[in-house]
């Protein structure tokens, strides 16, 4: 049984543009095409330097745009300002997907304390963006209290982001900051130890010395009063 169908009430116009590479990047050639109904009826090539019709219905096209000098010029000289700019820039993030990013660890205060209350940890200058952050605390992986930066772009293709870590500090323990990125064969791992700071090992010291000093006094004043009581005898 045959049916009968309407012609479809719209039709689908499209225009690709492609670059071709051959010997890498020493001959580009330019191909603008148009396409009506998936059939391509007018096309470009900078090759040849001119529009070319490819059926009848590409006739009027092809003739009207050669005529337009602006727009021959446009097509021609797309090979230099579409072609060979976009395969610098495609060269360079290949280059780029080599790039590995830099970790630091530093500490942070938000008041007078002499303590930090917050770990930070810098990762620049990486790319491709995709990258995986992690603190750990003596092994342990710490979800809570951490926040993230959104992913910063630095305006040389590279990225950086922060990650903050509130903290409460206890003498030993073990910070770690671990990235994970598509450019470094494992992870990279920066330590921070929780370590006294030098007000408190100066307070200590002289808590050391001041009772030690009660101690010196009070055989020095033992011995004092036992030669005095010898005397008296």
């Amino acid at each position: 049984m045959a049916h009968c169908m309407e012609s479809p009430e719209h039709f689908l116009l499209q225009g690709k543009a492609e670059c071709l590479y051959t010997n890498v990047s020493q001959r580009v050639r330019f191909v603008l095409k148009f396409i009506w109904d998936q059939q391509q009826y007018v096309h470009f090539d900078s090759d040849v330097g001119v529009f070319v019709a490819d059926t009848v219905l590409g006739q009027p096209d092809a003739t009207y745009w050669n005529s337009q000098k602006e727009e021959l010029e446009y097509s021609r000289g797309a090979v230099d300002s579409v072609c060979q700019r976009n395969y610098g820039v495609a060269e360079q993030a290949h280059v780029l997907g080599r790039t590995k990013p830099k970790v630091k660890v530093s500490p942070a205060k938000s008041g007078a304390q002499a303590h930090p209350d917050a770990l930070i940890c810098s990762v620049t200058g990486f790319y491709p963006g995709n990258i995986e952050v992690k603190w750990l605390k003596n092994g342990q992986e710490q979800t809570a209290g951490a926040v993230s930066t959104e992913l910063m772009q630095n305006g040389d293709w590279t990225f950086q982001i922060l990650v903050m870590l509130e903290v409460t500090l206890h003498s030993g323990d073990i910070y770690t900051c671990q990235v994970e990125h598509s450019s470094l064969p494992g992870p990279i791992t920066v330590l921070w130890e929780v370590q006294l700071d030098s007000s408190r090992s100066k307070m200590l010291t002289g808590i050391g010395g001041f009772v030690l000093g009660l101690i010196f006094l009070a055989l020095g004043l033992l011995v004092y009063l036992r030669k005095k009581k010898g005397l008296l005898r």
